[in-house]
């Protein structure tokens, strides 16, 4: 395969086979510079200029290391093209932030997360992971293990962590489809001229859910994290209504939906790998923890960040202009064969295992992701001691650039 058989940001790319797509990534990390891609026309943004496309774990790692020049804010992280001002009301959060605006969020949301509240979720988690393994058992086999154990853990815990309350899980979880949709016509429909009104329109209802839940925490706090949130005062700092809002978004989207395909592409790594499987029932405790890094590595629940040059920058004999946009592919890097060995193969004994499954080092590196491991963990252990031979079927992924996604995948026990 050549640099001219495919074309990243062709959406019919990402709804490819999956051994084309890890060809069309040997091929690029073959060469000796980035390529160089054009964006495509999207009803909701201009085209843009283009973009360097990072698939080098060199790259990404210095990349993540200086976010002052590879900025997060010039017009958003999540999207190749420029983020609309429209769009900032809603997805506008830390992640698509550079210093000094992202690390004062970052700094009133971490006081959020302390050891007493973790420690609390962590203990959640247990008991959710038990009740989802019961309720599947109740339901038997050939249910959709995505929508009946993977997506549940996840959902439970963030709205329990936020005080949102169970009725409005199932809203939760179909706006966080939307909004993480991508092109797939199940989630976005057939007319793409819509996909922005949809996703704004998905924006809004969260955000208007949990500014309402803020309001009443206001004079009313308890123990969850909205109280904590709304509540902080961290050297006279507060969020904005509009800021919790954006903050929630990201929460509910990103930790929601990661964990979930990471939970699904580990089950079925499992499936298709019946050695791991057996190596990790050997010694759970002991082997559970690499197995998780190792299927973060592979399932790279985000496929990309995007970043623009503030100023002319050589990195690792490349230049970069100001102005231009590069875009690090985080599932492309897990899988550089200059820093794993047999890349492609799934070995829960991997160490080290430099992966970049939670982002690159530096400021936008996950804050959910000891939260995250923790899940996937517990989930898993939950599965191998009391369902230990249920196989995952093929997968239906989600036709996205943006998420490494499985919308629906049969289990057999």
């Amino acid at each position: 395969m050549s640099a001219l058989d495919f074309d990243l940001s062709d959406q019919h790319f990402w709804a490819r086979p999956m051994a084309e797509r890890e060809a069309a990534f040997d091929t690029l990390r073959a060469r000796d510079t980035p390529a160089f891609f054009e964006e495509m026309e999207v009803s909701f943004a201009p085209k843009g200029i283009g973009y360097h496309a990072l698939v080098r774990h060199a790259d990404i790692l210095e990349a993540s290391r200086n976010p002052e020049v590879f900025s997060s804010g010039r017009g958003g992280a999540t999207n190749i093209p420029d983020m609309p001002p429209e769009f900032a009301e809603y997805f506008g959060s830390m992640i698509n932030m550079d210093d000094p605006r992202h690390a004062r969020l970052r700094r009133i949301v971490s006081r959020a997360f302390t050891p007493k509240m973790i420690k609390q979720f962590e203990a959640d988690v247990e008991t959710a992971a038990a009740q989802i393994v019961d309720d599947l058992l109740v339901t038997g086999s050939g249910c959709d293990f995505v929508t009946e154990v993977a997506a549940r853990l996840p959902l439970k815990i963030i709205c329990d962590m936020m005080g949102i309350p169970e009725k409005d899980y199932q809203f939760i979880f179909e706006r966080s489809n939307l909004i993480l949709g991508g092109f797939d016509p199940e989630y976005a429909g057939d007319d793409l001229t819509k996909i922005a009104e949809r996703l704004l329109n998905a924006g809004m209802e969260l955000q208007q859910l949990v500014q309402d839940l803020a309001a009443h925490r206001t004079d009313n706090p308890s123990g969850d994290l909205i109280s904590a949130l709304v509540n902080a005062n961290i050297d006279g700092e507060r969020l904005t209504l509009q800021e919790l809002g954006s903050f929630f978004i990201l929460l509910v989207v990103a930790g929601n939906e990661t964990t979930r395909n990471a939970i699904s592409y580990g089950m079925r790594l499992l499936s298709n790998h019946p050695d791991q499987r057996a190596l990790l029932l050997e010694d759970t405790e002991a082997r559970l923890p690499g197995a998780v890094e190792e299927i973060v590595r592979l399932a790279s629940p985000v496929n990309f960040m995007r970043r623009k040059v503030t100023r002319d920058h050589e990195m690792n004999g490349n230049l970069y202009r100001e102005g231009e946009k590069v875009v690090l592919f985080y599932w492309a890097a897990n899988r550089d064969e200059r820093v794993f060995a047999d890349p492609y193969a799934f070995d829960i004994t991997r160490d080290p295992n430099p992966h970049v499954g939670y982002g690159g080092p530096g400021p936008h590196f996950c804050l959910g992701a000891h939260l995250a491991r923790r899940e996937i963990t517990v989930m898993l252990r939950e599965l191998l001691r009391r369902v230990p031979r249920l196989e995952a079927g093929h997968p239906d992924r989600l036709h996205s650039s943006f998420i490494n996604g499985i919308k629906h995948m049969e289990c057999t026990f």
